[in-house]
């Protein structure tokens, strides 16, 4: 136990001398890693987010199904709570609609504006609760094609605009990720080899003594995965202050931006795991730049 311990001391004591060595060069590595995790991190919240947004709206997207003169919502509203793409119905029937209408008109007389008209004009509706967005346009016209629907009517263009988006925002998320992790890695790999170049004395003396190529190159290794771990933390620092402040612009909104900010809100489980994200992809980054470069100098 004191051996591994001491080993240990040694393995820690020889990283701080090192990143003290590096001096603004870690700060170069560092903030590279950092600029590519805020970037990544932002993507994958707001990919997050807008697949949550897109279920929100997909769950409480309602299809309305108006029946023919003769049907009645009654008979017609157990077979399509049946269906397993439906999550909840409700009943309107033509009475209710008709004394709605009337109310809204401003007619007092419900009884004399039926009497003028001959008849409620109206005809009985069913609202189709979806159980998420992308059953939508197959449920409408499953609908349809029941005996005794006249018409449905259901608004598609929003989910379709937040599916795009969401689509767009995965494969630029993508994009970013791969162009800025090969420039991160380029710099931290850079950044390690300045600094074994600066102890490339050091380096001799020991491989003098015997030391393996392992014991030798592991603090620098260990410096490596230090950048991406600090720049992880630092990308989703400033990820959680963007976070407080938008949270508090958007706090005494209205309703329906009330809505879309509730939506927008990452589950516990996405809070916990955001960070926990970002320190690892930081740490494989400084992982794989740093073995870039000690196999380089390990090999001349």
């Amino acid at each position: 136990m004191l051996k591994i311990l001491t080993k240990l001391d040694y393995l820690l004591k020889e990283t701080w001398i090192g990143l003290r060595r590096g001096g603004w060069m870690n700060w170069a590595a560092i903030s590279t890693v950092t600029v590519l995790l805020f970037l990544f991190g932002l993507s994958l919240q707001s990919s997050w987010q807008v697949e949550k947004l897109l279920y929100q709206f997909g769950s409480q997207l309602e299809v309305s199904v108006y029946l023919d003169s003769s049907a009645r919502a009654e008979s017609i509203e157990p077979l399509v709570a049946r269906m397993p793409e439906v999550a909840d119905t409700k009943i309107i029937t033509k009475e209710q609609a008709w004394s709605r209408l009337v109310k809204e008109l401003g007619i007092s007389n419900i009884e004399a504006a039926t009497q003028q008209l001959g008849e409620n004009p109206l005809v009985d509706e069913l609202k189709v609760k979806a159980r998420n967005s992308e059953v939508v346009s197959t449920l409408a016209t499953q609908l349809a094609k029941l005996r005794g629907v006249d018409a449905v009517q259901y608004v598609d263009e929003a989910v379709k605009h937040i599916a795009q988006l969401h689509q767009s925002l995965n494969w630029m998320t993508l994009t970013i990720t791969i162009i800025l992790t090969s420039s991160a890695i380029a710099v931290t790999s850079t950044t390690i080899g300045l600094i074994v170049m600066a102890r490339r004395q050091e380096i001799e003396i020991l491989q003098l003594v015997g030391a393996t190529s392992t014991w030798i190159y592991l603090p620098f290794i260990l410096q490596g995965i230090t950048f991406g771990v600090v720049g992880g933390a630092i990308a989703w620092g400033c990820i959680s202050l963007i976070q407080q402040f938008l949270g508090n612009v958007l706090a005494n909104q209205p309703e329906f931006i009330k809505f879309i900010t509730n939506g927008l809100q990452l589950t516990p489980l996405q809070t916990l795991l955001l960070p926990l994200i970002l320190l690892n992809f930081g740490a494989t980054v400084g992982l794989i730049g740093s073995l870039f470069a000690v196999r380089r100098f390990a090999k001349s």
